[in-house]
Formats: C-alpha cells, sequence, structure tokens
C-alpha cells in the first residue's frame, strides 16, 4: 500500500519536521506475513505504551491490504490491553462478508499470544446519492492562529511540565489548537475543544492512506476534551487515562496534508469514563468524518 516512497513533493511550505510524516506512512506499512496475517512495528520513542491512533491506523492498513477497489465508510474498536511498544503487533483479518456494495472484515491486534485490540471495518463502493451535512463551527482558520514554532518559542516556558514535554515530541501531525489557554490554565470550562490538524508533509494521492492517516490522528486530544471540565490534562500524574473504545465513520473524500478541523465536545463523564465526541470539517467546511470514543478517567488514589 503506502511506503515513505510515496510521499508526493506537492505544494510547498515551510516544514518544520520534514521526515516525521513519512516516518508515520512507513509505519503503516505492514509487513505480509501469510493471507490475511500482517506485523506492524512500534515507534521507538520511549513510550510505555502503543498510541492508540497507532493499533487503529495499522488495522484499517491489515484490512485494507484484503480488499479491493472501495473505501473504509466506517470502523469500530475496543482496546482490549495497553500495547507492548517494544514488541511487534500482529493483525489477524477475518474475512467477514463480501457482497457487491459492501465489504466487511474483522482485525485482531495480538501481542504475547492475547488479543489487544479488537476492530470491525465496512467498506463500500463509491456511490451517489443525497447529501447534506451540519454546519462548521465558526473558529478562527488556521492561518489565523500561530504555527507550533511560534506557539513553542513564545509558551513553551510557560507551560505545565507534562505538557511542555508533549509539545517537544516530534510528531507526524501538526496541531493548531484554537483556544491556547487550555494549555495554560487549570479553570474548569464547558468541555469542548477545537482543533486545525493536518499531517506535517504532503502524502500520496491514495484516498486509503490519508483514510487511515486521519484515523491514527483521530485519537489527538479527544478523550482530553472531556478534561477540560474539570481542569486537568491528559498527562497528570494522579489520573489513569485510557481510551477504551473509538468509533469512526468516513463520510467524504478528503485530503488529510490540507487542514482540517477537529471539533470535539464531552456530553458525560460518569463511573470512572468520559464519553466524547468529534466532528472532523475540511476548510470549505463540509463535514468529512465523525468520530466517538469513551475512555477511563480514573482518579488515582
Amino acid at each position: 500500500m503506502a511506503s515513505d516512497k510515496k510521499l508526493a513533493s506537492g505544494k510547498k511550505r515551510k516544514k518544520k519536521k520534514p521526515d516525521a510524516t513519512a516516518n508515520l506512512v512507513a509505519l503503516l506499512d505492514l509487513e505480509k506475513l501469510e493471507e490475511n496475517l500482517f506485523r506492524g512495528e512500534s515507534p521507538k520513542a520511549g513510550w510505555q505504551r502503543v498510541f492508540g491512533g497507532q493499533v487503529i491506523g495499522q488495522a484499517l492498513v491489515a484490512a485494507g491490504r484484503t480488499v479491493e477497489d472501495r473505501t473504509a465508510h466506517s470502523l469500530h474498536a475496543y482496546f482490549l490491553r495497553p500495547g507492548d511498544p517494544k514488541t511487534p503487533i500482529i493483525y489477524q483479518v477475518e474475512r467477514t462478508r463480501d457482497g457487491k456494495s459492501f465489504t466487511t472484515r474483522r482485525v485482531t491486534a495480538i501481542q504475547h499470544g492475547r488479543p489487544i485490540f479488537d476492530m470491525s471495518v465496512s467498506f463500500q463502493v463509491s456511490e451517489s446519492g443525497f447529501e447534506h451535512h451540519m454546519e462548521m463551527p465558526d473558529v478562527p482558520g488556521p492561518d489565523k492562529l500561530p504555527s507550533e514554532s511560534e506557539l513553542m518559542a513564545a509558551l513553551l516556558n510557560k507551560m505545565p511540565g507534562n505538557i511542555k514535554s508533549y509539545w517537544e515530541h516530534e510528531r507526524p501531525i501538526e496541531l493548531r489548537p484554537v483556544d491556547l489557554n487550555r494549555y495554560l490554565s487549570r479553570d474548569k470550562k464547558e468541555a469542548v475543544q477545537h482543533v486545525w490538524f493536518r499531517a506535517s508533509s504532503p502524502i500520496a494521492d491514495d484516498m486509503r492512506l490519508h483514510q487511515c492517516v486521519l484515523a491514527y490522528a483521530s485519537d489527538f486530544t479527544l478523550l482530553d476534551t472531556a478534561l477540560v471540565a474539570h481542569g486537568k490534562y491528559i498527562f497528570d500524574g494522579d489520573l489513569q487515562m485510557a481510551s477504551l473504545d473509538h468509533a469512526l465513520w468516513f463520510h467524504r473524500p478528503f485530503n488529510v496534508a490540507d487542514w482540517l478541523l477537529y471539533s470535539q465536545d464531552s456530553p458525560s463523564a460518569q463511573g470512572a469514563r468520559g464519553f466524547c465526541r468529534g466532528s472532523i470539517f475540511n476548510r470549505d467546511g463540509a463535514l468529512v468524518a465523525s468520530v466517538a470514543q469513551e475512555g477511563l478517567m480514573r482518579p488515582r488514589t
């Protein structure tokens, strides 16, 4: 499917970390072991567990390798156990159904002989029909917000240590939060946040690859939205945080190397769980994807 050689030159723009996106594309390029069986690696970044978006993206790649001439329109996943970043992940694909219009796959991610993740994906042939979508929130565009380099130069030393460490870490996805006070204040606010994001470098014109990169990025900042209402950060040491499930619907084609607005809210937190929703819009205001996730939000005692 994808390799780092597929990165297109595309529109010229200033790239702070030109290798990060290529590394992500290479990370998604799974090794085929046998029919319906693939192996993925994790980046050697020193994380204690595998990032959930990585497993979602790699599982979507594995499912897509068994499907032709159609793209994913939805996925539903459960995180069963923490992933070990030091060990390869085996992705086993079950060919559940091959229909005329829809194709269904089930993917199980395995480490140390046990499943750590389970996902169902539905693919559809391209069709036309009725169209409508919700309006994009009225927020400042990405060009009116500070870049990551400008943000770090101006605010990095003012950020709490855990947030500072996150922003200093090399990432393949560039983020531009609309409300920077979220990263500087412990104030309890309405559980809503808006973040512009895009791949840090252009990506080849392959919609399946763009879907996998968006799936990877969809796990960024989402669960953190539930913490806005409590004045907490996802890296706080007195919290135990983990994604429990993740659902993603693709509505329209998009370019993940162009700016996308991730509009997020958290309608509920209860029982040591936070529920969050996300709507992803392109710069023209069209809704391209929707996301829902519930995560563990357990205060440590």
